[in-house]
């Protein structure tokens, strides 16, 4: 199943050149799931072949203009574009009332549903199940009422393996069975065990988004083993003190939770403007986790791969 990211905005606060405030698509099975959409996400999307069209989801982490700015441009644009399918935007409550305002005052009715899940910034829930997935919110410490997501794809059926199907002339009509873990048994009580007509599925890849916190173990233990995980790095770790001050993580604290919770890849975002370039950042992270990579606007990482 594919299970892709790709990143349209990795600036914090306020964008520079060749930076974009926070925005990522994530593909899972050829749905899209726009997650975080800071101003100019739209142009981005544009730049990198992501089809607006077939965003049905949108996850907002929290609302510092660099995360929703783009939002109601977007929600416009796809209006007039002509889409009529609903669309679900998972977000603070205080986003409905921000969205609805705009649309008042520009005398806009949307020619399609808008769906708002709110996320509780307390206590992580599931808030998105379909056959692909789940996705659970990830109560952060930034200040704000602030969520990150987990993406967690479910379980696949057992394989079946075609050489062993014919070898043993199973017939089609028990092939649904044997991927539910159903022993194969003939008419005439010979029992055929399943795990030699089939193979466990892959082990459910996960990934988890963590959006603008401090550094606080209160979300470790449910991001744990995470496929790919993403962390917000605003600032190196020669700037603590002004990270504690605005409640954000530097890069050598982002690679000691990627250590601290097992994850097998770290993908470090949300850069300060102060940095012109990123190579400082990604080798203090390597020091402490060496699966670190950036997340460089229109990258496409594969999870799990």
């Amino acid at each position: 199943m594919k299970f892709e990211l790709t990143i349209l905005g990795s600036s914090s606060a306020t964008p520079i050149f060749n930076r974009n405030p926070s925005s990522q698509a994530l593909n899972i099975n050829d749905r899209l799931y726009l997650i975080d959409c800071g101003e100019g996400t739209q142009q981005q999307m544009l730049r990198f072949d992501v089809k607006a069209s077939r965003i049905d989801h949108i996850f907002i982490s929290h609302l510092h203009g660099d995360h929703y700015l783009g939002l109601v441009g977007l929600l416009s644009s796809l209006h007039l574009n002509g889409r009529i399918k609903p669309l679900k935007v998972f977000g603070p409550a205080p986003l409905k009332e921000i969205i609805e305002l705009q649309l008042r005052y520009s005398e806009t009715t949307l020619q399609y549903n808008l769906e708002f899940v709110f996320t509780n910034p307390e206590k992580a829930e599931v808030i998105l199940e379909n056959q692909d997935i789940t996705v659970e919110s990830i109560p952060l410490d930034h200040g704000i009422a602030c969520t990150g997501f987990l993406f967690r794809e479910k379980k696949r059926l057992r394989k079946l393996l075609k050489e062993k199907l014919a070898e043993y002339n199973i017939p089609v009509e028990y092939f649904s069975a044997l991927k539910k873990g159903v022993d194969y048994v003939t008419p005439e009580g010979k029992v055929y065990k399943n795990d030699i007509l089939t193979i466990d599925s892959e082990e459910p890849k996960t990934y988890a988004y963590c959006s603008d916190t401090q550094y606080n173990e209160q979300y470790f233990k449910q991001i744990s083993n995470a496929t790919l995980l993403y962390h917000e790095s605003t600032f190196l770790n020669s700037m603590l003190e002004r990270a504690k001050e605005t409640r954000h993580t530097t890069a050598l604290q982002a690679a000691s939770v990627a250590v601290a919770t097992n994850a097998k890849r770290l993908l470090i975002g949300h850069f300060s403007a102060r940095y012109k370039t990123l190579n400082e950042l990604l080798e203090e992270a390597r020091t402490v986790f060496p699966e670190t990579e950036l997340a460089v606007e229109g990258k496409i990482f594969v999870i799990g791969d």
